[in-house]
Order: C-alpha cells, then sequence, then structure tokens
C-alpha cells in the first residue's frame, strides 16, 4: 500500500516538475513519510533515480518541439555535471539545515521578483550579451544550481527556471525546456554517486521512476499546450509552495 501512495505522489510529483520544476517538493517528503525505513542517502538516492526517469521524458518532448539554443547551454551543462556531483559528494557531510535560511530567502526573492514583473518571463527577449557576460551566467547558474541539486535537490527546476527567464531573456516556456535538459545532467552526476555507492533500492526506484515519467508526460503536455502565461503562474504557486514547506520543516519540524 506504501508503494501503491508513494507511486501516486510521484506522479503528482512528475506533473509538477515537468511545468516549473519543484516535483521534490511531493516526491521526496513521500519518500521520507511512507518508507521510514530508509537511510537518508538510501532515500535521496532513490528519489533521484525516479526524478531523473521523469525528468528525461519531459526532456525528451520539450527537445522535440521547443528550439535548445545548445551553445548557451553548453556551458552551463558542463558546470552543472561537475557542480552536481560535487554537491553528492559532500550530502554525508554536510547538515543541510545551514543552508535553509539561505535557500528560503532566495525563494522569497525570486517569488517577490516574479509577482511584481508583470511581463516576465512571458515573451522571449534578445539580450545581446557579450561573450564575457554569457560565458559568467551560464558557469555561475551551472555550478550554483548544479551543487545544490546535489547537495539538496527541491526547487532546482524552479531556480534554473528563474536563472533562464532573468539572466538570458527566456519566456517560460523556453526556460522550462532548458531547465529540463540541465536538470537531466544534474541528476545524472549525482547519480553516478549514489548507484557506484550501492544506495539506490531499485526495487522502489523503478515503480516510482515508471510513475514519475507519466506524470512528467502529462505536466509537458500542459505546459507545451498552454505556453508561457501558464507556466508563470504555475510558477508562481510551487515557489510559494516551496516557501511554506521548507519554512515549516525547518521552524517547525
Amino acid at each position: 500500500m506504501s508503494l501503491i501512495l508513494l507511486c501516486f505522489f510521484a506522479f503528482l510529483a512528475g506533473i509538477i516538475d515537468a511545468m516549473v520544476g519543484g516535483g521534490g517538493l511531493v516526491q521526496l517528503p513521500a519518500f521520507f513519510v511512507l518508507m521510514p525505513q530508509l537511510s537518508l542517502v538510501q532515500t535521496l538516492a532513490s528519489n533521484k533515480t525516479a526524478s531523473f526517469l521523469g525528468t528525461s521524458v519531459s526532456a525528451y518532448r520539450y527537445i522535440k518541439r521547443v528550439p535548445i539554443n545548445w551553445r548557451h547551454l553548453t556551458p552551463a551543462i558542463i558546470t552543472a555535471f561537475i557542480g552536481s556531483f560535487c554537491g553528492a559528494l559532500l550530502v554525508s557531510f554536510i547538515h543541510k539545515e545551514q543552508f535553509m535560511p539561505f535557500i528560503l530567502t532566495a525563494l522569497i526573492l525570486v517569488l517577490i521578483y516574479t509577482v511584481f514583473k508583470k511581463e516576465l518571463g512571458l515573451h522571449h527577449v534578445d539580450k545581446s550579451l557579450s561573450n564575457t557576460r554569457y560565458y559568467a551566467y551560464a558557469i555561475g547558474t551551472g555550478v550554483i544550481i548544479g551543487f545544490y541539486d546535489g547537495l539538496i535537490g527541491p526547487g532546482t527546476g524552479s531556480f534554473l527556471i528563474f536563472a533562464f527567464v532573468v539572466l538570458f531573456g527566456y519566456n517560460f516556456l523556453n526556460a522550462s525546456a532548458n531547465a529540463k535538459v540541465i536538470n537531466c545532467v544534474t541528476n545524472i552526476s549525482a547519480l553516478s554517486f549514489f548507484i557506484a555507492s550501492g544506495n539506490v533500492q531499485w526495487h522502489l526506484a523503478i515503480p516510482v521512476g515508471i510513475a514519475n515519467m507519466a506524470g512528467s508526460y502529462t505536466g509537458s503536455h500542459f505546459a507545451l499546450k498552454k505556453g508561457s502565461g501558464f507556466i508563470r503562474l504555475f510558477f508562481i504557486l510551487v515557489v510559494l509552495a516551496l516557501i511554506v514547506k521548507l519554512a515549516y520543516d525547518y521552524f517547525l519540524s
């Protein structure tokens, strides 16, 4: 029964994550509650495996329908891979609670900025960045958010989408497509550590991953059909939910 419930939450997580990121808000807590027998690293490893399967589906669908500027994306992909692997290496050595005030502050600033910038992400804007500034933005985005994904995870997609909208002038649909590609890479990087260390519980990760894949297919379908305006509204709601959930865990748990 616990596995069936976990698969249901994974399906919901896949829908959310495919559109605006933040699926970890649903799936990771479900793992903790429904599979309490797992260690922290086993939980993170199994959750990351399932998330990767779902993210791969939505990334594939986005790539087929949304133009990807691989020149823009490649530096971020490379540095995100490195950052995520480093974050995964440190999972067992760092108390994540130390980072929560900074993460909450960042999410609140993201929410405020998005709400008050009414046209943010509704239209694709050519920012004509210089090579120096472009590489600084791409490498910084990859390293920082990649490291965060390998170490902590929930909200990674939302941070990536916000970075592509604000720094590169993408609309929310294009930003979601690019974020999914990088999210696949960060998941692969973290998994290369988790799988090698033998912490993935495959009997859980595979069925939960299949449910997440079904949710990702559904979520990417809605995103592609509804466009940037719909994704922007959903983005605001998910970031708000992330703030509430992380604040509750930090201050009241």
